[in-house]
C-alpha cells in the first residue's frame, strides 16, 4: 500500500475476506485490482511465491483456487530481503506460483522495501500429528 500511496494513489481494502485481490488502487484516474502476496521461500536461488489459494481455515474443501489474470490488473509481491514487484496481470505466467529474482519479471521490480521478519515460534503454525 505505501509503494501505491507514494505514487499518488488511493487505497481501499476489501471488507471481509476477499481471495481475488488485496486492494483496490486508485492511480491515474484508474482503478486497479491488485493481489498482494508475501514470501520468506527460496529455491534455486529465486523467491517462490504461491498465488494459488489453498484455504486458510477450517472449511477448505481441498480445491485449490488458482490465480485467474482475469480477476486482477497488477500483482504485487514482497519478498524477504525486501525486493518488491509490480506485475502487470497479462505478463503473469502462473497460476499457482511464480519465481521471482531471475531475468524473467525483472523489468516489473520496483523499489526495495523493508524486509519481511522471520516468524517467531509463537507465530509458526503447529502441526498435528495425524
Amino acid at each position: 500500500m505505501c509503494w501505491l500511496a507514494a505514487r499518488g494513489a488511493s487505497i481501499a481494502i476489501p471488507l471481509g475476506n476477499n481471495r481475488r485481490w488485496g486492494l483496490i488502487a486508485e492511480l491515474d484516474e484508474r482503478l486497479l485490482r491488485v493481489p498482494v502476496k508475501t514470501t520468506r521461500c527460496r529455491r534455486r536461488g529465486r523467491w517462490e511465491v504461491t498465488v494459488a489459494t489453498r484455504g486458510g481455515n477450517q472449511s477448505w474443501s481441498g480445491v485449490a483456487k488458482l490465480l485467474d489474470r482475469s480477476r486482477f490488473d497488477y500483482l504485487f509481491v514482497h519478498v524477504g530481503d525486501g525486493r518488491r514487484w509490480f506485475i502487470p496481470a497479462a505478463s503473469v505466467d502462473g497460476c499457482s506460483g511464480v519465481l521471482l529474482g531471475g531475468p524473467k519479471y525483472a523489468e516489473f521490480e520496483v523499489e526495495p522495501g523493508d524486509p519481511i521478519p522471520a516468524r517467531t515460534d509463537e507465530e509458526t503454525p503447529s502441526r498435528i500429528a495425524s
